[in-house]
């Protein structure tokens, strides 16, 4: 897939992204869309509960659909990427939900919401947002010029920090407020207004090259999969990557846990640590285009890996129980999710625009695809070795071995060529 390029993708120094047009509208819907779905995921929770009754196995196998999609499909649709009209795959995605979350409440109110019911609806939801998923991250390029990559994606990471730490709050005064069937229409509305903001961005997509004779979409995962991991910056660029979410399946499993049953945290204290570590989020990606400019794409991810490892270090290793005292506890633990936050936010925009620059458009949605699969699989299988884990070794001997992890992850990019790239180099 071809395009003509953004305005001043051919050089020019980079721009206030909100500035542009086409990034304007997605970035909008893409904000809207993430409040609604931090929104609504709180309303999924007490259907879960309240109405569905789900036991424990159930609540885990809901949980797994909305993964499932991207072990048995990623490798495909993000070849399917590559061939596809993305921007047309937006809309159609958001279509597709607004009219899955459409149906929770008739089916709420026609007393037909059950297990099997929300089943079929969390893996519906969970292949659609695949699709969009795989198409926003090689659309971006499409829509902002390269040099703008770094604040596109700081812009986008700044939104979905606050829509994680606000949108929880909102969807529980909500659904006490009007209940759940208006917050799944309201989240209808919300992703068919989405639709018709993609739908209005300008931006020209070419069909891609036909493929040659005898090769089919196998050929085109392979093709995926070769270019990452024989590329000399974007190989170890992935496996750290890679590294960093096993660390991050331990810590996903164990924090929470840990926080509230090992440390007797009440909820109110944990939501605040919580909300910290979106202020630690916030701070990191309005910081992340100039850490980036100054010290190079290599190194502002490599800083962001190597603070990762501190917060998990730190409940590691100072001796905190459900006998110290409150404010010792939420003072400590919210150092940490602060420290977390901001080392993703940091992060986070350099390595995402790293990729989308360094990658021809031809290939961008087989080398995300392929990153951002791995990435699940080993979250999937590293989340359940961290309960044997915790078993075996305790709360805070299981985060400790979490920040070593993350400590592997940043000793990729040190002994790599990534550790020298910069934004701007190879095309980026």
């Amino acid at each position: 897939m071809r395009n003509a390029g953004p305005p001043g993708s051919s050089g020019e120094g980079r721009t206030e992204v909100l500035r542009i047009p086409a990034f304007r509208l997605f970035w909008t819907a893409t904000t809207i869309r993430g409040f609604g779905s931090a929104i609504a995921n709180v309303a999924f929770q007490v259907l879960i509960v309240t109405v569905v009754a789900a036991t424990p196995a159930q609540i885990g196998i809901l949980n797994a659909l909305g993964v499932a999609p991207y072990l048995f499909l990623g490798f495909i649709i993000g070849a399917l990427m590559d061939r596809w009209n993305r921007q047309r795959t937006l809309v159609l995605t958001s279509i597709g939900r607004a009219v899955v979350f459409a149906l929770i409440p008739v089916l709420l109110l026609l007393g037909h919401l059950d297990f099997w019911s929300l089943a079929a609806i969390m893996l519906t939801l969970g292949v659609l947002t695949l699709f969009a998923q795989s198409a926003e991250q090689p659309f971006v390029p499409q829509i902002v010029p390269r040099s703008s990559l770094v604040s596109a994606n700081a812009r986008l990471g700044q939104s979905e920090t606050v829509a994680g730490t606000a949108g929880p709050a909102a969807g529980g005064a909500l659904l006490t407020l009007v209940g759940a069937p208006l917050i799944f229409v309201f989240e209808a509305v919300i992703h068919a207004v989405s639709a018709v903001l993609q739908s209005r961005i300008r931006v020209t997509e070419s069909a891609p090259a036909p493929r040659r004779a005898g090769r089919h979409i196998g050929h085109d995962i392979v093709e995926g999969m070769r270019f990452t991991y024989r590329h000399k910056t974007l190989r170890p660029l992935a496996l750290s990557v890679h590294v960093w979410f096993l660390g991050n399946s331990i810590v996903a499993t164990v924090f929470a846990v840990f926080a509230l049953r090992e440390l007797g945290m009440p909820a109110w204290a944990y939501g605040i640590a919580v909300a910290v570590g979106g202020v630690g989020g916030f701070l990191g990606a309005i910081i992340a285009p100039a850490v980036g400019e100054r010290i190079g794409a290599g190194r502002a991810i490599l800083v962001g890996r190597s603070l990762t490892v501190v917060p998990w270090l730190l409940l590691a290793v100072v001796p905190l129980s459900s006998a110290t005292t409150m404010t010792v506890l939420l003072v400590i633990v919210s150092i940490a999710q602060f420290l977390f936050g901001l080392a993703m936010g940091v992060e986070d925009a350099n390595d995402i625009s790293y990729r989308q620059a360094i990658a021809p458009d031809a290939i961008q949605g087989r080398m995300n695809a392929t990153i951002r699969t791995t990435n699940r699989i080993v979250f999937f299988f590293g989340a359940l070795g961290a309960g044997v884990l915790v078993t075996w070794l305790g709360y805070a001997a299981s985060l400790g071995v979490a920040a070593a992890v993350f400590a592997v992850a940043a000793l990729v990019i040190v002994f790599s060529p990534l550790r020298n790239a910069r934004h701007g180099e190879a095309g980026v």
